[in-house]
């Protein structure tokens, strides 16, 4: 009973930072892979350096339809699968969307990336539950400046900690959340070890604030449009089945006909 309590407690505690969870939309969107797709990306110099070597930025920027969000989820699994086992590593994203902009403000967003550094702990840190309690008898929200040191302080619980900001121009505009987002997650990465993945379109106000980072255009490549036609070859026509040579010619064509968008990603 202790036990579930407790566990209680902490799930309660966590909601108070943010009833926000990105984990739905993180299996989805992986579920949408096809098999062996964006393999390029993770064979990449850029994304090996920016793997191995801490504080780096990656920012990824691309046209609309290039499927975007769905490598920054395959960028996910990838890292989540290499660290399993490895609780000194943080792993957080947020994926912007601006039909969800009501609760994408800055401070909903640190907050996200904080709660989920906190629940990969083993046990809650005393900092979030003293947090917690200095607000608990007010029924008052901790406010920004109060989620930043936080966020800071439990970064620095582990030995290397990864960001992902999936779609940054979707991310509110009007009262400035995007600059203030990118300002605190550099400030945080110049004071602890922290990677910054970014993706975004070509928005100059954005790009801008990635100059001198690494970067790598997302382009749809060949080899995954092939793949996946490959997936969707029985719903075909039967005389286009019954012909192979017809079956790669279409692959060619539709493969230089997309021009870099992926089919069904966003």
């Amino acid at each position: 009973m202790k036990v579930r309590q407790d566990d209680q407690d902490r799930q309660k505690i966590l909601d108070w930072l943010t009833p926000v969870d990105y984990t739905p939309q993180q299996n989805d969107y992986i579920n949408k892979r096809q098999p062996g797709t964006c393999q390029w990306f993770l064979d990449s110099v850029e994304y090996q350096s920016w793997l191995n070597i801490n504080k780096q930025t990656l920012f990824c920027p691309g046209i609309p339809g290039t499927g975007k969000t769905i490598l920054t989820s395959i960028v996910v699994n990838d890292l989540c699968k290499r660290f399993h086992n490895d609780a000194t590593v943080g792993i957080a994203y947020v994926y912007c969307n601006y039909k969800q902009k009501d609760d994408q403000k800055a401070d909903d967003l640190i907050a996200s990336l904080l709660k989920q550094l906190t629940q990969s702990q083993s046990s809650l840190p005393k900092y979030i539950k003293s947090l917690y309690n200095s607000h608990r008898d007010r029924r008052t929200r901790p406010s920004f400046d109060e989620i930043l040191r936080t966020l800071q302080f439990v970064t620095g619980m582990y030995s290397r900690v990864f960001i992902f900001v999936d779609a940054l121009d979707e991310c509110r505009l009007p009262d400035g959340s995007r600059t203030k987002l990118l300002s605190e997650l550099f400030a945080l990465q110049s004071n602890c070890k922290a990677n910054i993945f970014a993706t975004s379109r070509f928005v100059p106000e954005i790009t801008e604030k990635f100059e001198g980072c690494l970067s790598l255009e997302i382009r749809a490549r060949e080899e995954d449009v092939r793949r996946y036609l490959d997936s969707r070859i029985s719903d075909f026509p039967a005389f286009v089945l019954r012909n192979v040579d017809l079956q790669e010619e279409i692959k060619t064509e539709v493969a230089k006909a997309v021009d870099g968008m992926y089919v069904t990603s966003t």
